[in-house]
């Protein structure tokens, strides 16, 4: 249903399974299954959750699968009623995301750009596109050859490409010149990843299962970017990046409802987190520049 219905994608698929997986684990240890299961044995959930230190965030989301399940159940006449339905969600607090400074993303890519290698070059193909065009890690290990036009072995009329995120749901995100000429780069390049040189539907193939470069695979390779760029690698992951293009983009000036389409955001509500990000660095920046604020700082000293 989730698929067929909602299209939602792997990866959400991936996480509601686990969720469920460990509420049936905690309802057979109670005896109960789905059928018989109360309001009063999910809410004994909950709270398993909370005294195992889960994050409200997570457990909202646990909870959100809990409903979705039951209310499928619901509708397929397998129960008649959904006992998560009245649940309260758990309260989460302010989520600011956490964006690099421009001087720290600009640092990532210059290491990136110093390794020539075939693997050198793929990452930083792959850097130039998450942060340049602000994609979803799993947009970017996920796309397609035939998102680009390569002829001759160059990419020609490149200036956007055709991202399907979330629920399927299309995207133009616009190509900036070194991302275009680092992607030409690597299609020099490409052939080296191709398994005994079959050709594959992958911009990023790899021999694994999976067809292409995965998430964690490149997590790791951003952590070991992150070492040689002397940042934190605790404090930096592909999301990070995502987030660093939106706050950029929107203290250069940007439209927040351009900003909500270039990110794939069906709600503004989602995108304006950001100006969250942004004002408290601007009020930051006038508490730690401004005279005013400099001498008021001094008299409390």
């Amino acid at each position: 249903m989730m698929v067929a219905e909602r299209g939602a994608s792997a990866n959400t698929v991936d996480a509601y399974q686990r969720d469920l997986v460990d509420f049936i684990a905690f309802l057979k240890k109670k005896s109960l299954t789905l059928e018989t299961v109360a309001r009063g044995d999910i809410e004994a959930f909950m709270s398993h959750l909370s005294k195992a230190g889960i994050a409200p965030r997570t457990a909202a989301r646990k909870l959100s699968a809990i409903r979705q399940l039951f209310q499928f159940m619901f509708n397929e006449k397998q129960r008649g009623d959904n006992p998560s339905a009245t649940l309260e969600t758990p309260r989460m607090g302010k989520y600011l995301p956490k964006t690099l400074s421009i001087e720290h993303v600009e640092a990532l890519l210059n290491v990136a750009r110093d390794d020539d290698s075939p693997k050198g070059v793929r990452l930083q193909a792959m850097m130039e596109l998450l942060y340049g065009a602000g994609l979803r890690v799993s947009e970017l290990v996920g796309l397609k050859l035939s998102a680009l036009q390569v002829k001759q072995g160059k990419i020609v009329d490149a200036d956007f490409l055709v991202i399907h995120g979330k629920g399927n749901k299309e995207r133009l995100v616009p190509l900036h010149g070194k991302a275009q000429k680092a992607l030409t780069k690597y299609i020099g390049v490409r052939e080296v990843f191709l398994t005994e040189k079959k050709p594959s539907a992958f911009l990023f193939p790899y021999h694994r299962a999976e067809g292409f470069v995965t998430r964690q695979q490149f997590g790791v390779l951003l952590k070991e970017l992150a070492v040689k760029a002397k940042i934190d690698p605790e404090f930096l992951s592909p999301h990070t990046l995502r987030h660093s293009f939106a706050t950029h983009l929107l203290e250069g000036g940007a439209d927040l409802r351009v900003i909500q389409e270039l990110l794939g955001h069906s709600d503004i509500s989602t995108t304006q987190i950001y100006t969250h990000v942004a004002g408290e660095r601007l009020k930051k920046l006038v508490q730690e520049n401004h005279p005013l604020a400099r001498s008021e700082a001094q008299e409390d000293a």
